[in-house]
């Protein structure tokens, strides 16, 4: 890990990292969260009530915002993916539904902001397809689980649950 920000050039001003030296090479991110809900936003969730199948939507919203996350974050590159999955299940407790997000590209800058905005946009699909149950659902733990390829290495954190 470096302790210099990247995205601040010597002036202090921002800037998108230079790139163009780095080898492509095949990278890979994985990332996870949580929306935790009533057990009523579960079960309208489950029989793909109200607006429609919530699970569905909400992996094509993940991977509709893969795609455009050089958009929403200002100094991300704008990246060809070679692959989205995003998988949105009924947590293991029954408490919510869990977003699994893995992503990859061969290219010479990493892929974990794609992954991290697929699974923050599953998650607020999800909340707007049940708000109308439940207002008080919580977006939890979004986070970069793993990501290999690059110079930096490889990072698995120590726990994968949601």
């Amino acid at each position: 890990m470096s302790d210099k920000l990247t995205h601040i050039d010597a002036d202090g001003r921002a800037r998108m990292v230079d790139v163009s030296g780095k080898p492509a090479t095949r990278r890979l991110a994985t990332a996870r969260g949580r929306v935790l809900m009533s057990p009523a936003a579960l079960a309208l969730a489950r029989s793909s009530g109200g607006k429609g199948d919530v699970r569905a939507a909400a992996e094509i919203a993940g991977v509709m915002a893969a795609k455009r996350t050089s958009d929403l974050i200002p100094m991300c590159h704008p990246l060809s993916l070679s692959s989205v999955r995003v998988r949105v299940d009924e947590l293991p407790d029954g408490s919510g539904m869990g977003v699994l997000a893995e992503v990859a590209t061969t290219g010479p800058t990493g892929v974990e902001m794609e992954a991290l905005t697929a699974v923050s946009v599953a998650c607020l699909t999800v909340y707007d397809m049940l708000k109308a149950v439940d207002r008080s659902m919580r977006i939890e733990a979004v986070r970069l689980t793993a990501k290999s390829g690059g110079a930096s290495g490889d990072y698995r954190a120590e726990q994968e649950d949601y």
